[in-house]
């Protein structure tokens, strides 16, 4: 057999990791000081570097107001890739990076430090061969976004020349509400084409959430019982053991329900209950998702099927945890959810008259992230009563996080004499199935960006979708009452057990 002109002999044609490394780039990165850029950002920026899959020239510019020098910043680099990064630290790959790394000081309003940027990206063009292709990382609180875009577009950063692109990656949250978030994408768009925005929901990058639509699309096994006629109802759990942290300027008048069941759960909720696309490409993944959200009814009681509270004072981890009204920073009267369960349906021939439990909370019993479809019970079951006393519903579990996997739960025979049948799990777990470890979800994210690969990312349609799911829940909220407690450390409010009670069902222990 004789090589293709221009092929490698060597490459086996299988092997599909190749085509998938970033041409000629560099990445701009706004609030290069903060939590997100020091650990996820720039490790994983490196991380790809170490991989192979950035291009020898790959140019990194950090943007805060620091006084810092170039080196002041690859030190930080340096810093934060020694602590967070995933594979193992190699000098010749550092020496390679630090090459097209630079710093600029500057306020978001500073139009001399715009230009200064506009120099830098112009020299790296030079010096590393980026080709004029940036993409810019608002990694900045949201009130900052409308700022940095429109200086974008003043100093003329956003001009895609001669065949070059220049691509927007914003963080969420994507606005507070529905009308914030069509006003934030009016200005965004106005300075980028929607195909040249990338709007990061870190969960999306996550391997697990991905492999739902192996599990679903790629197997014949599952789909057949992915539907009303079996399934009773979804739970989907994010649960952390934190509290608020140092975040209480972000997250007092934000909460729970904003912070993750707008774009995280509600994105499960998509690519859990969405049809088959017809391929896996961008505009098909988001047809499917928009019709799946557009389909989502909220429940016709909304005191009683959703349930919002405050962690309170408590035991978690062997340590006393302070409420969330004792928190440094949080005004003793706030209302803001910590904890937040809401009741939904789908209003399609596949999932009518199925609830969608979903619920997320700080201060839970501990950090998990996970989709279970509970089946229906048997219609028959030939055993008597105390042969299946200890027989709960068939589940099939998605686990997202810590320990990704999968887990099916069914109904065996209990070794002895008499007829007794209980519950037992098979288990896929990814750390013990594959010799590589799952790359961490910013690094498929921010390769995808340099590639222009939207796969992955939330679109404008899903947006303003689930804001329009979320509104009316928030505003209900706000008019009444106060939210429940739950204490620090167990699994939350007992309003939140008496909503599924009432349903004849429980939430599952994770």
């Amino acid at each position: 057999m004789t090589a293709v002109h221009g092929a490698n002999p060597l490459r086996d044609a299988a092997d599909r990791r190749l085509p998938r490394i970033a041409g000629p780039s560099g990445l701009v990165i706004f609030g290069v000081t903060g939590d997100l850029s020091r650990k996820k950002l720039m490790p994983a920026v490196y991380d790809l570097a170490n991989r192979g899959l950035l291009p020898p020239g790959f140019s990194l510019i950090g943007f805060a107001r620091r006084e810092w020098q170039d080196e002041d910043f690859a030190q930080v680099v340096h810093d934060a890739v020694k602590q967070h990064s995933r594979t193992p630290f190699r000098e010749e790959v550092w020496q390679q990076l630090i090459q097209g790394m630079r710093f600029v000081q500057g306020n978001f309003d500073d139009d001399a430090a715009f230009e200064t940027l506009k120099a830098t990206i112009e020299e790296l063009d030079k010096a590393q061969g980026t080709g004029g292709n940036f993409a810019f990382y608002l990694s900045v609180p949201p009130k900052f976004f409308p700022t940095v875009v429109k200086q974008l577009k003043n100093h003329g950063l956003a001009d895609q020349k001669d065949g070059s692109w220049r691509r927007a990656v914003i963080e969420k949250p994507f606005g507070h509400d529905l009308k914030s978030a069509q006003e934030l994408n009016q200005v965004v768009h106005e300075v980028f084409p929607p195909e040249a925005v990338f709007r990061i929901d870190h969960y999306l990058g996550k391997e697990t959430v991905q492999n739902i639509l192996a599990l679903r699309f790629a197997n014949t096994m599952f789909e057949p019982l992915w539907n009303r006629s079996y399934v009773d109802h979804v739970q989907i759990t994010m649960a952390e053991d934190i509290g608020i942290g140092g975040r209480a300027g972000y997250y007092d008048g934000i909460g729970a329900a904003r912070d993750v069941i707008q774009n995280h759960l509600l994105q499960l909720l998509a690519l859990t209950a969405m049809e088959e696309p017809s391929s896996f490409d961008a505009d098909a993944l988001v047809a499917e998702k928009t019709k799946v959200l557009g389909a989502v009814r909220l429940p016709a009681e909304l005191g009683k099927e959703t349930v919002r509270a405050q962690y309170t004072a408590g035991w978690q981890g062997g340590e006393q945890a302070v409420g969330y009204l004792q928190e440094d920073g949080i005004d003793p009267k706030s209302k803001t959810d910590t904890y937040a369960a809401i009741k939904l349906e789908v209003d399609n021939r596949r999932w009518a008259g199925v609830p969608f439990y979903l619920r997320t909370g700080k201060r839970l019993g501990r950090r998990v992230t996970e989709i279970a479809l509970v089946f229906q019970r048997a219609p028959h079951s030939p055993f008597d009563h105390t042969a299946t006393e200890e027989l709960g519903q068939n589940a099939l579990v998605i686990r997202v996080q810590p320990d990704e996997g999968v887990t099916v739960r069914f109904g065996s025979k209990v070794p002895g004499t008499s007829m007794e049948v209980r519950d037992v799990s098979m288990d896929f777990a990814y750390g013990e199935s594959f010799t590589e470890s799952s790359p961490e979800a910013y690094e498929r994210l921010i390769l995808d960006v340099l590639l222009g690969d939207a796969n992955l990312f939330p679109r404008l349609e899903e947006v303003e979708q689930s804001w329009r799911i979320l509104d009316p829940i928030e505003e209900y909220w706000d008019r009444h009452g106060k939210p429940a407690q739950y204490p620090a450390g167990t699994w939350g409010p007992a309003e939140a057990d008496e909503m599924l009670a009432r349903d004849g069902r429980s939430w599952r222990r994770p």
